[in-house]
């Protein structure tokens, strides 16, 4: 069956990707008490939420950004390319100043916080379902007037990955722990490591560590 987004008269019908049980069935509690909202299938990890999604027929992805296997921004362009037309709803322990616009960027239909009232998920669930977008005032403005600003911050000239790597070692990762979690090799992110420091004209950990913290990306 093609996945295809819902009328705003039928029932949402979701899939959510997140790795953590215990928040999957807070979400299944906390919809049972909407009767126009309804979890149908769940993926633990990245690799398997396109898997999850075939033979669905879905209103509406809530996915994570940090899960094992692919990583949220890897699931969002395969979800794109393979169903333009499902809505993604980003739900994410990380504040939306570190990865709001680069998700809406790559597709996704909004953004929001674990720490976000019900209410406001609830508002965002119906919204996006129908085709529409959410995002704070601020992110929405970023996304606005991108295209006028010449003189971005040194972290907007990362590619996505290089981002990824940044803030991972902004937290004090290693390159192997970055490697594990990333299923790459230590070659790799010690050279994704190398043209960070040379787009961001630094020298070493410390002064990544740094900027993030001034920018309050950590």
């Amino acid at each position: 069956m093609t996945t295809e987004v819902l009328s705003a008269k039928k029932k949402v019908r979701i899939l959510i990707a997140d790795d953590h049980p215990l928040f999957r069935r807070g979400l299944k509690n906390a919809f049972s008490e909407t009767p126009d909202i309804e979890i149908v299938a769940e993926a633990d990890n990245g690799n398997d939420v396109v898997d999850r999604i075939r033979g669905e027929e879905l209103s509406l992805v809530i996915l994570d950004i940090s899960m094992p296997g692919k990583d949220g921004l890897e699931v969002v362009k395969q979800i794109k390319t393979e169903y333009p037309k499902l809505p993604i709803l980003i739900l994410s322990v990380y504040p939306e100043n570190q990865y709001a616009v680069r998700f809406i960027k790559a597709g996704a239909a909004g953004y929001l916080t674990k720490e976000s009232a019900l209410d406001t998920l609830l508002h965002a669930v119906r919204k996006v379902s129908q085709g529409g977008k959410f995002a704070s005032p601020e992110i929405t403005e970023r996304l606005a007037f991108d295209f006028l600003e010449t003189n971005k911050p040194l972290h907007e000239t990362l590619s996505d990955r290089e981002y990824q790597v940044f803030l991972m070692i902004a937290r004090g990762k290693s390159l192997t722990e970055i490697a594990n979690e990333l299923s790459l090799s230590v070659k790799t992110i010690s050279t994704h490591r190398s043209r960070i420091l040379e787009k961001m004209k630094m020298k070493k950990n410390a002064e990544l560590i740094h900027y993030a913290i001034n920018y309050d990306l950590i």
